[in-house]
């Protein structure tokens, strides 16, 4: 049976620290706790590490997140040779922060990308120090450095980035939320959660469970490393930290 672990980080995801109970132990040694502060992998977002924290102090190393049988239950993967929980056991969880606002930073780095770059999502990668996003762009006629330009203008504009939460009727009323050209966001819960950036969501607004930061100033310096043609009509665009490199 699936079991529902309560997702701390889609209210909050500067969440570093919070307290849960072990539900359940897996074959493999997963751990689901009732709720998580940890984000699973999903949406080409890796999940996080850390540790979870017992009550006489000795930790537990978690290696990977990922989700179970359904999307609701998030799986804690120790890394080997840990000691094993027991169901009902309360931990402490702690992620690491500093991966996590890198990755935080990267993937609000890609939403703004789907602004400068407005045509349909073929594949999407997020990670600490070099993301990608897949286009479906008939002609190669953008420059690294125009895109790079036009990235760091919403940058310094420093827009707010929030979220908020739409039924699937609204969602069916309004397809072009739907950047991804082959995968859908899945419909059924009644809810389907936005990411919006800018004052009234007037830059962006896409469906996506994923972790930002609150605001693309955050975001930080910003380059495009490369464009990579990888079929007739599809370009990958890959984001790198810091400045563009003197050619």
């Amino acid at each position: 049976m699936a079991h529902k672990t309560e997702a701390l980080f889609r209210d909050d995801a500067y969440l570093r620290t919070a307290d849960a109970m072990v539900v359940a132990v897996n074959d493999r040694g997963g751990i689901v706790l009732d709720r998580t502060i940890f984000y699973a992998t999903s949406g080409g977002q890796p999940g996080d590490t850390g540790y979870l924290e017992r009550g006489d102090g000795s930790r537990i190393a978690i290696a990977a997140t990922i989700t179970g049988e359904t999307k609701d239950e998030i799986i804690h993967v120790p890394a080997p040779e840990q000691p094993t929980l027991a169901v009902g056991e309360k931990v402490k969880l702690a992620i690491d922060w500093e991966r996590r606002h890198l990755l935080m930073r990267m993937h609000a780095a890609c939403h703004l990308l789907t602004v400068v770059c407005p045509f349909p999502i073929t594949g999407a990668a997020v990670s600490e120090d070099d993301s990608r996003v897949d286009f479906d762009i008939p002609d190669a006629s953008f420059s690294k450095e125009e895109v790079t330009a036009s990235l760091m203008d919403l940058v310094r504009a420093d827009h707010p980035i929030f979220t908020r939460l739409i039924s699937d009727k609204e969602l069916a009323a309004n397809p072009g939320l739907v950047k991804s050209k082959n995968v859908r966001p899945p419909v059924g819960t009644g809810k389907i959660r936005l990411v919006c950036i800018g004052d009234n969501a007037s830059v962006d607004s896409q469906p996506c469970g994923g972790t930002h930061v609150k605001s693309t100033g955050e975001v930080g310096e910003i380059h495009i490393g490369k464009i990579e043609k990888k079929g007739r009509e599809n370009r990958r665009f890959r984001i790198r930290f810091g400045p563009m490199p003197a050619a």
